[in-house]
């Protein structure tokens, strides 16, 4: 039961990557495809298995198709990660591998029908479940594949949980069928904390906001209350008064995470990037921890909080 869990629970991830910071004009690229990394290690309330998903770059000028993405997963690769003490191999689970049943237990927990998947996901598990990951630690990831090492490590910082939430009726005109979802936290002082959050209604799949990330640069030791969008509401189309708000009588759920400094720097980065689209906007590159190819390895330290969109 716990290596069909840690495959349900770890299967799937997409691999965006663009790129912020230092201008420049893309150039084709020498030296072939790089290698991308996505990989993810949790602590806390009800953590994820940790993952890694391992594919090449495309090339820039180039098209893209399924055959395409399926054919960048990178295969057959050494992949480790050790906590200090204890080094564990993750194996390769491809989403062809799976039992038919299995393929739609995962396909539901991610919304989307197995029978129309065009892309043959893969990513490396802890199928065994034997790292049990610990928040004030970290963790280094090593990939060995066709003579190329790639490294990164993560860290786990401290929880900082949210001290409440709750749902109250949406500024402007009375509305009884909307409300915001307003919360409080109260930073710990003198220590630099990072956080981010991703959010589901009704045990939808969970998903970012637009600006996901922040950090406690203006509100180092403060307790104070503050409002989170609904990011459900970025995927349908909805009047520009209902955008971030929750439909009264849904159930709501928040993912709240704490992690380090460089996996803040990546989706802070990839968001401002994306935020930073348009005909006149200038070419931009993510921050990343990857060393020997590009993407990133983090570290979440999570809490989850379910309520009664009420008011």
């Amino acid at each position: 039961m716990k290596i069909e869990f840690n495959i349900l629970s770890a299967f799937f991830a997409l691999v965006i990557f663009t790129s912020c910071e230092k201008e420049y004009t893309p150039a084709k690229p020498e030296g072939g495809p790089k290698y991308v990394v996505e990989g993810y290690i949790e602590a806390g309330d009800n953590p994820f298995p940790p993952y890694i998903i391992l594919t090449k770059t495309f090339d820039f000028y180039g098209t893209l198709n399924p055959d395409q993405f399926t054919g960048s997963f990178v295969h057959d690769a050494d992949v480790r990660v050790k906590d200090g003490n204890l080094e564990v191999v993750f194996q390769e689970i491809c989403f062809s591998d799976l039992t038919p049943e299995i393929r739609k237990e995962v396909a539901a927990q991610f919304g989307f029908d197995s029978d129309s998947l065009a892309i043959d996901y893969c990513v490396y598990l802890d199928v065994l479940g034997q790292l049990h990951p610990q928040q004030d630690k970290s963790y280094d990831l090593t990939i060995v594949t066709e003579g190329h090492t790639i490294t990164a490590t993560t860290y786990i910082p401290d929880q900082v949980p949210l001290d409440s939430l709750h749902f109250e009726a949406p500024p402007g005109k009375p509305n009884d069928t909307l409300a915001q979802l307003r919360c409080r936290i109260s930073d710990p002082a003198g220590v630099r904390n990072f956080y981010r959050y991703f959010g589901s209604t009704n045990g939808g799949p969970l998903k970012t906001a637009f600006s996901s990330v922040t950090e406690d640069l203006f509100f180092d030791g403060k307790s104070f209350e503050f409002q989170l969008f609904n990011p459900v509401t970025t995927d349908r189309g909805v009047e520009p008064n209902e955008f971030g708000l929750y439909i009264v009588g849904d159930t709501a759920t928040i993912k709240w995470c704490t992690m380090d400094e460089a996996h803040f720097d990546f989706w802070n980065t990839l968001e401002f990037s994306n935020s930073n689209q348009g005909p006149f906007s200038s070419y931009t590159r993510l921050q990343s921890n990857i060393h020997g190819g590009l993407g990133i390895w983090g570290g979440y330290n999570v809490s989850y909080y379910t309520r009664k969109v009420a008011y």
